[in-house]
């Protein structure tokens, strides 16, 4: 070993050190160690004064020892005597021995302390560095109740050093995210954030790390950043490789500090500052440029920093959600990642393109890639990527491709792997569910999924099926029929055999007229597969039996010779045994009118939520909500199955294709829907469900069967003077989105409107690995009760880490409002009280029934609606650019309905509509005049009532 200086290092470790690494066997090493142990022990006990070279020596043998594995119980406190050392190399093993081995509940904490006050105190940036780092590294509540206010102080210092203002912001960032209870706001919170026009970058790169911390507990302190990191990024962006050489990697400028600065930004909506917004928008579009260029090196350092402010570029994009063109620029961008020879940029690319595929301006590009996504499913050899290719063809589906994707996730589902060849089944029911326009498909692709993967069908899927065909007159022959068919095969799987059972016994007779079909035959068939079955299953077969014997009187005889047989009647099962003893008295005594009265047709079931979408949500985790629950709104989708049938016409209600129970409609004592749309939705559900024999009560209120008991009704008032975000335009003509979201819960919200009712789903996500307890929304409404009733179902007050749960709100608009009702959630995390008031997007046009009219009728009427209270104007510049089909886009979602040819200048747009209450109807008339030259808007609106048109004039101008 070459020699080493008494200067330049420690000889006896490094000796020490290679007499370790020479042992050759563990009893060598040990009696090494104990040897050098004793040495030292008596080294500190002599009386002989050590000097710092010799204590600095000997505590980083103690060090290497500890690092072994071997216990040390001594030498702490020559270690904290090396604290107060004026030489660097002995000062920095001090600290590096108590960062290590000295706990939080050492009595020596008080001597450390003041030595670290001494070296914070003594302006000597190296010594303050030491000290920084040694809190950070500890990170004890100690540490910080006895350091967190002089830390702050420090970083704002004008007189503090560039290296301590970085140790400065990542200590304090370390403490913030142990205790940050004990770290103090004041005014050094807005004097941090201009930390990030620092002119040294470290100091920036520090900075942001600790504002991005620190903004999403408290974002209206840091709200000023915004603007600084819009600045600092374009700087950043737009420079040249040379112009930062200390932090260019690879030929990109600063990459890490672009995606904190970009990630920072995700902390809030886009900028209200036109010029700000409009810089952040052109370092948007520079980076996905700079994606487009050839590459500056073939090295894979190069590619993945240009790659990864790419992602976190997109991201930010889809955050915002805002601008059309960067959104298409990003799916494009996207879409060439899909071929990529790189496993984890198609991934990526998969990942981002499914929440692409949400968003109503990206979701007709994601849509182009829809090939390469099902090549990808089939032929990728990572399970990750194919499961991410299957999520992103069922983000992307609609009513134009649905039955290509569920074709090919059908095909896919005979070779899929078995971890996700559940998520596959759920995904395919909700699809065909959804977007089935010919019932007829979906029976068959249910069975298909049955007969494919029948051990993942979950009992929610063929319950769906179930409910779906009795609730539809026109498919329970074929219904009938195919499943007749598909019960013929040699192997035939149990859920078949339950789906065969069920719709046979209710609809057995529709096909009966065939002789290859007749009553005995289908008895026959159902009673070969009955020995072969689980309990459960036979069981429900019974049933179908007593069934038959109602529709089909023929085979009374047979089947009573069935049920009379010893293994029924005597059955070691006790279910089994019941029902066949029940059911053969009940088909030997009763007479003919009581049995058909007792096993009569199964009424329509009554509006529920669907459990299929519920357990998916459950399977897939947090996150859920915004890939399940995506904002776009299918045009077509509003009635499934095309054209809304009339009440006087359709005879049970009509499945929507809305599957969280959104568009429900009244239901009358008949089962009849009153309006069109109801909604199918889980009879099997935990919720209380129809029983046999019983029809849907007779209330027409569409909000009845979502009404909670009295006992569990939510009506407490938010606490005096809490602060109350104000409710933003994204909702007023957005019926989906995400309504709150920090570091530990996300609220996801899904509403319907349907005359002066309306019904709104809010998802709370656990985005933690934490449980929420105590987890109690509260909502309430701070105006008159008289104008608006809003009640809610309760949810379970324990959200478990990476769970979702959902609550239901039943809305009635009594008469016209201009306070929205408030929610507030509180609950507990990890011992902490979480507290958070906001403001549901319910506002008065959401009630807008939209109305047509003749140019001449629009006239008649805007001239009797000529009185000044009647009428309110607004002009105003207009905030985004002047797209006509996103003006059309977002009047229609107003609520109004869009005229054409009514107004004799064809640039302008005019509305009709009648806001529906349950005391009145106030008449709307709009008219939207857009001065492209002059970037300005001139918005008139005229209804019958005053508050009315000052509302809803105030609303419709912050849209534009």
């Amino acid at each position: 070993m070459p020699a080493v200086s008494k200067g330049d290092g420690m000889r006896g470790l490094a000796v020490f050190i290679s007499d370790i690494r020479n042992c050759k066997s563990k009893e060598a090493e040990i009696k090494r160690i104990n040897k050098e142990l004793a040495n030292i022990r008596s080294k500190f006990k002599g009386d002989k004064a050590l000097d710092g070279y010799s204590k600095k020596k000997y505590v980083c043998k103690l060090l290497f020892i500890f690092l072994l594995g071997h216990d040390i119980d001594f030498g702490h406190m020559e270690a904290v005597n090396l604290l107060s050392s004026n030489k660097y190399t002995e000062k920095q093993i001090g600290y590096l021995f108590i960062s290590v081995l000295v706990n939080s509940n050492s009595e020596l904490i008080r001597l450390i302390n003041n030595a670290i006050k001494n070296d914070l105190a003594s302006r000597n940036p190296t010594f303050m560095c030491l000290a920084l780092h040694c809190i950070a590294n500890v990170g004890s509540r100690e540490m910080a109740e006895a350091f967190a206010s002089e830390i702050p102080r420090i970083l704002v210092a004008g007189d503090t050093m560039d290296s301590v203002k970085q140790s400065a912001a990542l200590c304090l960032l370390r403490l913030y995210k142990t205790s940050p209870d004990l770290v103090p706001m004041g005014e050094w919170t807005s004097r941090v954030v201009h930390l990030l026009n620092d002119q040294h970058m470290g100091v920036v790169t520090a900075a942001v790390s600790l504002i991005a911390c620190l903004c999403k507990k408290n974002p209206d302190d840091f709200k000023t950043c915004v603007s600084l990191a819009v600045s600092r990024l374009s700087r950043i962006v737009s420079s040249a490789s040379t112009d930062l050489q200390d932090y260019t990697y690879y030929f990109v400028p600063a990459p890490w500090l672009s995606v904190k600065l970009l990630r920072l930004l995700q902390c809030y909506p886009p900028p209200e500052d036109a010029a700000v917004k409009g810089r952040l928008v052109e370092c948007l579009e520079t980076i996905l440029n700079k994606a487009q260029e050839p590459p500056k090196s073939k090295k894979v350092q190069h590619s993945n920093a240009k790659n990864a402010i790419l992602f976190e570029a997109i991201s930010l994009i889809i955050h915002y959600d805002s601008e059309p063109n960067l959104l298409v620029r990003a799916c494009n961008q996207l879409g060439q990642f899909l071929q990529h020879r790189e496993t984890n940029l198609r991934y990526l690319a998969l990942e981002s393109m499914c929440t692409l595929a949400s968003s109503e301006f990206s979701h007709e590009a994601v849509k182009t890639h829809i090939e390469t996504v099902i090549n990808a499913l089939k032929t990728e050899r990572d399970v990750s990527v194919r499961q991410r290719a299957a999520d992103l063809l069922y983000a992307m589906c609609d009513r134009t491709n649905a039955k290509q994707i569920v074709s090919e996730m059908l095909s896919y589902l005979e070779t899929a792997d078995y971890s996700i060849r559940e998520e596959i089944v759920l995904k395919v029911a909700i699809l065909a569910e959804k977007y089935a326009v010919d019932y007829s498909w979906y029976v068959d692709t249910i069975l298909n999924l049955i007969r494919i993967a029948g051990d993942y069908v979950s009992e929610e899927v063929w319950y769906r099926v179930i409910q779906i065909v009795i609730n539809r007159d026109d498919v329970q022959g074929y219904a009938a029929k195919t499943v007749f068919e598909a019960l013929q095969a040699p192997a035939c799987h149990e859920n078949m055999v339950k789906v065969g059972g069920y719709i046979l016994g209710e609809f057995g007779n529709l096909i009966a007229g065939d002789p290859r079909s007749s009553p005995l035959v289908q008895f026959n068939l159902l009673h070969s597969k009955f020995h072969l079955c689980s309990v459960s299953t036979r069981a429900l077969l019974l049933s179908t039996y007593i069934k038959f014997i109602n529709l089909f009187p023929e085979t009374k005889g047979t089947i009573q010779e069935v049920l009379r047989s010893d293994s029924q009647i005597r059955n070691a099962d006790v279910e089994l045994q019941q029902r066949a003893v029940e059911y053969l008295k009940l088909s030997s005594i009763a007479s003919t009118d009581v049995l058909a009265t007792v096993l009569e047709e199964m009424p329509p079931f009554p509006e529920r939520e669907s459990s299929i979408l519920a357990k998916l949500k459950k399977k897939k985790g947090p996150g859920a909500g915004s890939e399940l629950d995506d904002g776009k709104k299918d045009p077509n989708s509003e009635i499934n199955g095309g054209m809304e049938p009339s009440a006087s016409t359709a005879s049970t209600p009509s499945p929507s294709a809305d599957l969280l129970g959104l568009r429900a409609a009244p239901t009358s004592a008949s089962g009849a829907p009153t309006s069109a749309g109801n909604l199918l939705v889980d009879v099997f559900s935990d919720s209380p469900s129809a029983t046999t024999g019983l029809v849907p009560g007779a209330e027409e209120n569409f909000l009845s069967d979502l009404e909670p008991p009295p006992e569990r009704a939510e009506t407490l008032s938010p606490s005096a003077g809490s602060a109350l975000p104000v409710l933003g335009p994204l909702f007023v003509c957005k019926n989906n989105g995400v309504l709150f979201e920090n570091q530990l819960l996300q609220i996801g919200v899904k509403s319907e409107f349907r005359q002066n009712l309306g019904r709104m789903y809010l998802f709370y996500g656990n985005k933690t690995s934490v449980q929420f307890q105590s987890f109690t929304p509260t909502v309430s409404y701070p105006g008159d009760l008289s104008q608006l009733n809003v009640q809610t179902k309760a949810v379970e007050p324990l959200v478990e880490g990476g769970a979702q749960v959902q609550q239901v709100l039943n809305i009635e608009c009594l008469s016209d409002f201009t306070e929205a009702p408030l929610i507030n959630i509180k609950f507990r995390y990890g011992g902490t009280l979480q507290n958070l008031t906001l403001k549901l997007p319910i506002t008065v046009n959401k009630f807008f029934q939209a109305t047509e009219m003749q140019s001449q009728d629009f006239f008649q009427r805007w001239k009797q609606l000529s009185l000044p209270q009647q009428e309110a104007q607004k002009i105003f510049k207009a905030n985004h650019p002047m797209d006509s089909e996103v003006t059309k886009a977002k009047l229609l979602g107003f609520g109004s309905a869009l005229l054409d040819k009514v107004d004799p200048n064809p640039d302008n747009y005019v509305g009709a509509g009648i806001i529906q209450t349950k005391a009145l109807q106030v008449g709307c008339l709009l008219r939207l005049e857009p001065n492209a030259q002059a970037q300005m808007y001139r918005l008139t609106l005229r209804t019958s009532k005053e508050s009315v048109s000052k509302h809803l004039c105030e609303l419709l101008s912050q849209q534009f």
